[in-house]
This record gives C-alpha cells, structure tokens and sequence, in this order.
C-alpha cells in the first residue's frame, strides 16, 4: 500500500530524546558471513534463512533494551540495555565485536559486555555506540570511548595497525588540555567521529575524501607512485564546527565575531557526515559523489560547510541520517528531505541523483519521527491517524528481505510503503544494517511479576498486546521443547493447558507455578530460568565470553611511538592500500578501499527460522 495519500497531523518529535524501553525485533539476513558476498562455486547452502518480516528476536526478548545500533555499511549490530550492558551480534570482520577466531556471533547469543568488562568503574553504563562496516565504538556514562575492529586506517583512534582485537579505550579526547566527555559516537568506513557533552565534534581515521573535516586530505606520491593520503590516529577536534568560549561564556570565532554553536547531533555515511547544531542548522562534508552532501555540486568537501536550504532565515531541521550514498535532513515542521543517490534507477539514481535536498513527495503530509538509511532501505516513523505509529519502508535491491515486508510480497518497494506487518507495532528506534534491520517497539505494558496481581488492562492495550504477540519469532522453533509442564509432567486436558515462556517455550501450569497463577497474564510471561537469567542463549548456542580489558597506556608496539610533529600522517602511510575481501554491495561504488582481515572458520551450530508464530496451547 502506498502511503502517498496519508495526511495525519499530530506533532512531529525526536525519538533520540525518548527513554523509553522496548523490545528487539529482527528481519533480513542472519547468514551473518555470507551476507553482501557472492556466492563462490560449490559454495555449501546458506546457514539460515532470510527473514522476509520482522520477527521477535528470542534471544533478547526478556531484555528491556534502550538503543539499537549497526552501519548502513556493516553487518553488525549493537544493543544496549537498560542496565549496563551492550549485546552484541552479527559479522565479526577484523575483530569488530571485540573477540578473536570467531567469524560471527549468533544473534541467538549475543555476547554480553558490561563497561567493568572493559575496565571502566562499577556503575558505568554503555550510552551510544556506532559500527563502521569493520570497527565498533562504544560510549560509557562516564564520557570514556572504547573501539574494536579494523584500524588500519586508524579508524579505531588507535596507531594504525591491521586490528583491535579487543575493546580498547580511546586516549586523548580533550581540547585544549581540558578532558572531553563523550556523550555520542558515528562511523563511516575508514573514519570515525565523536561528540561531546560540550557539543563539540572530534575525528580520526581516514582524510582521503574530507572525511575528518580538517581541510586537508594529504595526497600525495609516494614510493611506487601510490596514491597516499593523511591518517589521523587520535581525536581530532573539527574546529570549523565549534569555536572556543569567551569570557562571557559564548563562543566566539579566531576573530572574536559570532557566538558559536553547539552541535547536538552527528550522522555518517561511507565517506562522509552530517552534523546539526543547537539551532536546527545542518553542516556537511567528506565525499560529494553523487551529491549526497546536497551542496548542488560533487565537489568534496573538505571542511564542514553548512547546507543552505537549512539555515537561517530557514525553520531548520531536527534530525539527521546518512545512507551509503545520501543524506536525510528532518526539518522542524517534521518533513523527510533527501539529497545523492538512494535508488539504482529513475530519480535518485546514480545517474540522477538528488543535487540539493528535497521533499520526499510521497510522504510529505507526514510528520516525520525518525528516520534511518540502511545498505538500500529507507525508513520513517510518522503517527497514524489513530494516534499509533506507522512505520514506512522503501528501497530497491533488498535482496535479503531487509524490507521485511511479508513472506508473500515483493522484498523491495521503489516507493514509500506503509509496512503492513508492523502496524499496530509502536516501532520507535530503526538501525538499518547493510543486508539486515533492527527494530525497537515498545510493548504497551511491561512483562508479569510473579507475585503480584493480574491486572486487567485496557481494551487499546490488549490489542496493541495481541498486535506484538502476533509477530512470528526468531528462531521459528527451538529443538527439544518438551511438551508436558516441566512441574508435574502431566497433561491435564485442554481445560488446564500449560501455558509456554514467551521465549523459550518451556511450558508450565499455571497452579505448579511458585507462587501459582490464577490466570492467564495478559502482559509478556517468562519462566523462572529465562526470569533468572535475561539475555541468556537460546538452548542448543554458547554465547562468547568477552576477553580482559587491554590497557591503552602504552603502545602495543614499538613502532607505535609517534614522531615529532606526525601525528597527521603516521609516517606518510599509505592510505587505501588494503586489498578487500568483502565482496560487498556493487552500489558500494564510490568506495575506493576497504579493510581487509583474517579468514576465520566459520561457526557451526546455525539454524533455519521463519515461518509464524508457535501458538500457546
């Protein structure tokens, strides 16, 4: 259905400032070291299926969960929790999840890491992260970063070498001499940038396309005639979007002019970023091929420029997203603005792609919650008209079912889509991974407390209920569910049926229960081993234990001694020269390198999963 003719009114808003908890639901690949890779001959047949529509991830599905996280680049993902813990699952390209001689970690057990993992102080939480297609960074309550993965551009803030094995914290985030909390990170490919509570923007990795916003990338000639380019392997504050504080307490320019600004958000493709400050005015730079940057030309952009079309007199916008190849620009009035390249055909292609940013016309009567970009897919939230959230998809090429659009119906969509399987669905955060998406919903009311009383809720709540209890669940069936309650081990007939774990299918009657059930809850029911143990694998799958925390304090390295006056270019190293080994999306066109990595065997124990939801008998 085509959402062309929606209106609805109600007033647009930032999910990133909700707190809420909610669930995780998965769709696409899960064939985690094959995604985006052609398949050689003789190849064995996939591990798992594809799933063409969302589905309630199990092994999560007891976890109140804050914030989902992956690249439009990568086929990894992290989800962090309401306490203090991250889950991390998918491709492990280079060590990105921070362990070793693993390819991939199961989203069926994800591996647990709390911050004291890493060597952070009891009581520190994890409170953003961001994934470049080979390297991850994570955020603590305390303003500390820590990054694994591919790092031989020094995309993981550390001395270029081919990896960071393990979660390393990040040195030198400070300005001036004054230590810098971070508060939010964002990844592109060969570069990575973090923000600050005092609202500035810091950058390492790659400067072959702008990417670090310093102004300069580096070219140059070296031994060989190769092309080079600057590395830059600590942070680096981009001062052209921020300037320091007067006495006064406003920011003032290398002149003494102007007042400065704090930017509040950060967003980054492949090869470039986005930036929004305090006033809605949106900054962009790195790559300009196929105009994502909006700037009506394909000039890089080398130092952060600010977008015409939102800043004063303009309203400005309120959020950002970026693709592969496009940015998207909210505007205060809750409107879906696209600039590049975001379709392999027509208007938007690469042969005609977006100069400036426009209005998506099919969705223009919507006010716009959120938005996201994944490898090819596209997606808003915008509120229905019965007040619910209505989430819609587009994007050509969705191979893997990243859509999820339903088993029966096509697994792309040119145009903006209400997404049928989702309605009813309080969707309110979307991470849109190269081949894979994740979602979080909330669900209307939280999961049973044994002991406490069965409340009845509303008539709305219970259908929003039975709206979420509907999704199929990820895997489909679990091996060696017994059948008779787990209790008595009887079977009482069909008026006292075993009631089954919302995640591990375990069944019990309600009266073996400690302390019993009188009735059946409305809300979510776990059984008391997955109540003792949230996050815990699903049976049959070992989740990863994560490694000791690795100090910073010193090189790992001899070599990893700086030069006089180097820090820009760690010894004229060569930029670009690591051969891929992902054969990853074609549309990846403007790429120009990657990160190569070791080859690990693959893990076994893989499942198929699809089909609808086990029903409780």
């Amino acid at each position: 259905m085509d959402v062309g003719s929606l209106v609805n009114s109600t007033p647009s808003g930032s999910s990133t400032k909700q707190e809420e908890w909610g669930r995780v639901l998965i769709c696409g690949g899960t064939d985690w070291t094959r995604l985006g890779r052609k398949d050689r001959p003789g190849a064995p047949k996939p591990d798992s299926e594809d799933l063409l529509e969302p589905h309630i991830l199990r092994s999560l599905a007891n976890v109140p969960v804050r914030s989902v996280h992956t690249s439009c680049n990568g086929c990894h993902f992290v989800v962090i929790d309401t306490g203090n813990s991250a889950w991390l699952f998918g491709r492990n390209g280079n060590c990105c999840l921070g362990v070793e001689s693993l390819d991939s970690i199961s989203e069926n057990a994800p591996m647990r890491l709390r911050p004291t993992d890493l060597g952070a102080k009891k009581g520190t939480k994890f409170v953003d992260a961001a994934c470049g297609r080979n390297h991850t960074l994570l955020v603590g309550s305390d303003g500390q970063v820590w990054s694994a993965g591919a790092n031989s551009l020094g995309q993981c803030g550390h001395y270029p070498c081919p990896e960071i094995s393990s979660f390393k914290l990040i040195q030198g985030l400070q300005h001036d001499g004054v230590p810098e909390r971070a508060v939010k990170v964002s990844a592109g490919i060969s570069f990575s940038l973090v923000l600050t509570e005092s609202g500035k923007v810091f950058a390492f990795g790659s400067a072959e396309k702008g990417q670090l916003g310093n102004g300069s990338t580096g070219e140059r000639i070296t031994t060989g005639n190769k092309t080079a380019f600057d590395i830059v392997y600590e942070p680096r504050y981009i001062k052209e979007l921020n300037f320091p504080a007067s006495s006064e307490g406003k920011a003032r320019d290398s002149e003494g002019k102007g007042d400065g600004k704090k930017i509040k958000m950060i967003a980054s493709g492949q090869q470039h970023s986005a930036a929004l400050d305090e006033d809605g005015v949106v900054y962009v730079w790195g790559y300009n091929g196929y105009c994502r940057l909006g700037l009506g030309n394909q000039v890089d952009v080398l130092r952060p420029k600010p977008v015409p079309q939102f800043t004063p007199p303009t309203s400005g916008a309120i959020s950002i997203a970026a693709g592969p190849t496009n940015t998207v620009v909210i505007d205060k009035q809750g409107m879906y603005w696209m600039a590049g390249k975001w379709k392999n055909s027509g208007d938007g292609s690469s042969g005609s792609p977006y100069s400036t940013f426009r209005v998506m016309q099919d969705i223009m009567g919507c006010k716009i919650l959120h938005a996201a970009c994944g490898g090819v897919t596209h997606w808003a939230t915008t509120p229905d008209d019965d007040g619910s959230t209505m989430t819609v998809a587009w994007g050509q090429n969705a191979a893997n079912g990243e859509l999820g659009l339903g088993v029966d119906e096509p697994k792309s969509s040119t145009k903006p889509t209400r997404h049928n399987p989702l309605e009813g669905i309080e969707v309110y955060q979307i991470a849109a991974g190269q081949n894979t998406t994740v979602f979080l919903a909330k669900i209307p009311f939280p999961p049973y407390t044994p002991g406490t009383p069965i409340i009845e809720p509303s008539q709305t709540d219970k259908e929003k209920m039975e709206k979420y209890s509907e999704l199929p669940r990820h895997p489909y069936e679990l091996d060696g569910t017994p059948e008779l309650c787990l209790v008595c081990r009887k079977d009482n007939g069909e008026d006292d049926s075993p009631l089954e774990c919302d995640k591990c299918d375990k069944p019990y009657h309600p009266g073996c229960l400690k302390p019993p059930l009188s009735s059946i809850p409305h809300a979510e029911w776990f059984c008391p081993e997955c109540s003792k143990e949230p996050g815990k694998a699903l049976a049959g799958y070992d989740a990863p234990v994560p490694p000791k925390a690795r100090s910073s304090a010193a090189p790992s390295a001899p070599q990893q001694k700086k030069r006089k006056g180097d820090d820009m270019d760690v010894d004229k190293m060569e930029n670009g020269a690591d051969e891929d080994e992902d054969e990853d999306r074609e549309d990846d066109e403007d790429m120009d390198e990657d990160d190569g990595g070791k080859k690990r065997k693959a893990p076994s124990g893989s499942r198929r999963s699809g089909g609808a939801k086990k029903k409780r008998q």
